[in-house]
């Protein structure tokens, strides 16, 4: 594969699995359309236009030519410096691939995170209220980023002249979609049986072995779980705290999430919803290891690091 081709295919299966429907993911897309047509030319000169084939900001190729030919990837949940200088020792790494946005991606974070006002609309919040809702919380995001030295570890890369890209929204969509899957499976009663069921699936099984494994930020294992809702998977990152309250108006009885402050998980609390964290590295890594399956069919050797617990589903 070329390194063009993993990117395509990442945006591919982000669309293939994105929680609003592909459909809806393609109409991002023509809206940018319509809005960079309608721009002015001292605007067009600095938009990305990326932006225009691909709904995920926070996924890019950050240094590298595209039309390299890829044999060999190493892929962690987060890259920096040190998994570049590794990359350069090993000597034989065409690509490295992290999770995590770096560079213009990271910039760009709070640009996904629309995502998650469709998704709470999607489990019966109006959408005008999700929207207000997420409006607030996406700009403190915004500018949470803007001080942040995004180009570091491009500059990094850059230097030891290694490619480097990430894949972020696209993997958080597969693994929403696989543990969501999952539950639906297993219909469980109890918060322990939502514990018991996400302990099944082997990242989750390995995180729990070295002290990182779903638990409970409220409730009770004998808590009954109610309706199971995934909205701290994927959409960027963390999203507003005054969703709780709304939530638990349209029936919620337990979130199923990655990870949670504390400011977030009192809201939870206080509007009496149950709360699984699966688990923030466990869970990256599954989303990303149902993408590295993809690419691994194309005979692209992958070599783990940086917290990912690689584990393939591929039949052998």
């Amino acid at each position: 594969m070329k390194i063009k081709d993993i990117y395509k295919l990442s945006i591919e299966k982000g669309m293939e699995f994105d929680p609003r429907g592909k459909e809806e993911a393609k109409k991002i897309l023509e809206k940018r359309k319509e809005e960079y047509e309608e721009m002015k030319k001292e605007e067009k000169e600095g938009f990305d236009m990326e932006k225009l084939s691909n709904p995920y900001d926070d996924t890019r190729i950050l240094y590298g030519d595209g039309e390299r030919e890829v044999k060999k990837v190493m892929v962690g949940v987060d890259i920096d410096g040190e998994e570049l200088l590794l990359a350069r020792y090993l000597g034989d790494i065409d690509l490295v691939i992290s999770h995590h946005p770096r560079g213009n991606a990271l910039a760009g974070l709070d640009g996904v995170m629309e995502l998650q006002i469709d998704m709470l609309h999607k489990y019966g919040v109006p959408v005008n209220i999700a929207e207000k809702l997420l409006e607030k919380r996406i700009k403190e995001v915004s500018r949470s980023l803007s001080p942040a030295n995004h180009q570091r570890a491009v500059d990094t890369a850059r230097i030891l002249d290694i490619p480097f890209m990430c894949i972020h929204t696209p993997c958080d969509n597969m693994v929403a979609d696989f543990v969501e899957r999952k539950i639906e499976k297993d219909e469980p009663s109890k918060l322990g049986d939502v514990i018991r069921s996400l302990k099944e699936i082997p990242e989750y099984k390995r995180a729990s072995m070295l002290g990182a494994g779903p638990e409970l930020f409220t409730g009770n294992k004998r808590s009954r779980a109610g309706k199971i809702l995934l909205t701290e998977i994927t959409g960027g990152t963390e999203g507003s705290a005054d969703i709780y309250e709304k939530l638990a108006q349209i029936g919620a009885g337990t979130i199923v999430g990655m990870h949670l402050s504390e400011k977030n998980r009192e809201a939870a609390e206080k509007a009496h919803i149950n709360v699984v964290i699966a688990g923030h590295i466990s869970s990256d890594s599954i989303g990303i290891n149902l993408f590295l399956d993809e690419i691994e069919k194309k005979r692209v050797e992958i070599t783990s690091c940086s917290g990912l617990i690689r584990h393939s589903r591929r039949k052998k």
